[in-house]
């Protein structure tokens, strides 16, 4: 694979800025972001006032440590529309998550939002690798979910020919970027496997596929599995990050280049990492809570979002801009097994340590009187399965068990399994975690 190089007038200005003009513009926006959501935002003026902060109070970058945090609780608490900044009728577009765990987060863009979002779009898929004419296969879901619609309107805007595929219908996928050959997919990394095993059923080898570019996001995943698509779809693998609440894909994105951690862009986004137990900044570089605030948003702004994803701020490389490290985990998806902190990607590196083994797995926690039990269940590569004697199976189950045991500090019960054993994500993340354990009352 040869990842492709931005020419210098591919570049916006800000991505070659200096720290200092960076600096200036965030704190610029930064007030008038505050302004936003005191002046017309009740939830935000009664926080404030009860943490006795106002707008006027931000002189620094660093005063913004003084703000209250929001949450996803206060978006539901504020549901449908009382998180919006400007009237319901200049809402140009709602957007919500699933709800499964209570009322849905919704959020609201104006056309000035819309027309941020897609220009942030562009600028993340050219960061990635994609150039205007491309073709961009886009997989992942359309609807409230912001994936497909914040994907379509971003490689829109920066020339591509966009093919709005959605999730799901697999075979179809596949014959389509068979007859159309795009450069570019854009879908979650789980389900890119997918494709990538209907391909393997139809003989097609990864150096006869038309992708260069594939540009994953929706869930945290490692540099095992990064290795795993790029072998298996002969592309480079780009990371793309985004949450509803802030804006939806283009928050972030890896730079094809360096491939190191996907760029903030903060001139619209301004990151802190905190500790997540006590809410206190960290210093670039550790680990902690990813936290966002919005510096152009008019229908919603963001003020401190506690995002749940644990990750570290890193020194800029490709742009001017800082990069997000790979994310370790969410706080929400983080178990307690035995009293050790443990993150679903954790346990994924360790099982692609292997290569006859797939980057579909499952881990079931289960709790037998007072102790935890955890098994972890994974699959065969297509090529394996079906040709290794159990002797050689229950090998593998125990080197991955002696990997989970050193590296993470948990003892587990890996059961390997064959090929398509598992069930697959057709059409959005992938449910990685059984916690089967009850429930504390």
């Amino acid at each position: 694979m040869t990842a492709r190089q931005p020419a210098p007038g591919d570049l916006e200005p800000i991505e070659r800025a200096s720290r200092d003009e960076i600096t200036a513009l965030q704190l610029e926006r930064l007030k008038w972001s505050l302004r936003q959501a005191y002046d017309n935002v009740p939830h935000y003026r009664k926080k404030f006032e009860a943490k006795g902060v106002h707008p006027d109070d931000l002189k620094t970058l660093a005063d913004l440590a003084k703000f209250p945090f929001t949450t996803k609780a206060d978006l539901r608490d504020n549901y449908p529309f009382g998180m919006f900044a400007v009237p319901r009728q200049r809402v140009a577009r709602l957007h919500a998550s699933s709800g499964t765990t209570g009322k849905p987060t919704v959020v609201g863009y104006t056309l000035k939002d819309i027309d941020t979002w897609a220009h942030l779009g562009a600028r993340s898929i050219r960061a990635a690798g994609g150039r205007a004419g491309d073709i961009c296969h886009v997989a992942y879901g359309y609807g409230l979910f912001t994936g497909g619609l914040g994907a379509h309107y971003g490689a829109e805007r920066l020339g591509c020919t966009v093919v709005p595929m959605s999730g799901g219908q697999t075979e179809k996928q596949v014959q389509l970027i068979l007859d159309f050959r795009p450069d570019i997919i854009m879908v979650t990394p789980s389900y890119s496997l997918v494709i990538a095993e209907e391909f393997e059923r139809l003989g097609i080898s990864a150096q006869d596929i038309s992708l260069s570019v594939g540009i994953f996001g929706a869930e945290p995943w490692g540099e095992g599995m990064r290795a795993e698509i790029e072998k298996k779809l002969g592309l480079d693998a780009v990371d793309i990050y985004g949450l509803s609440e802030v804006m939806g894909p283009g928050v972030a994105s890896e730079c094809i280049e360096s491939k190191d951690g996907p760029v903030v862009w903060e001139d619209h986004f301004y990151p802190e990492i905190i500790h997540p137990d006590t809410g206190e900044p960290v210093a670039d570089g550790e680990e902690g809570e990813l936290v966002f605030t919005s510096l152009t948003k008019e229908a919603m702004p963001v003020i401190r979002y506690r995002s749940r994803d644990l990750t570290s701020l890193q020194p800029p490389t490709s742009r001017s801009f800082r990069r997000m490290g790979r994310i370790v985990g969410r706080s929400d998806d983080m178990l307690i097994v035995r009293g050790v902190n443990v993150f679903p990607t954790q346990i994924e590196e360790q099982i692609l340590r292997d290569a006859r083994l797939s980057g579909n797995y499952q881990i079931v926690v289960t709790r037998d009187s007072h102790l935890d039990n955890v098994e972890v269940r994974c699959e065969l590569q297509r090529a394996f399965s079906g040709r290794l004697g159990q002797d050689e199976i229950a090998s593998i189950a125990q080197a991955v068990q002696h990997h989970i045991k050193t590296n993470i500090g948990i003892s587990t019960q890996v059961c390997v399994m064959d090929f398509d054993a598992l069930p697959r994500s057709l059409t959005g993340k992938a449910k990685r975690v059984l916690d089967e354990r009850p429930k504390q009352a």
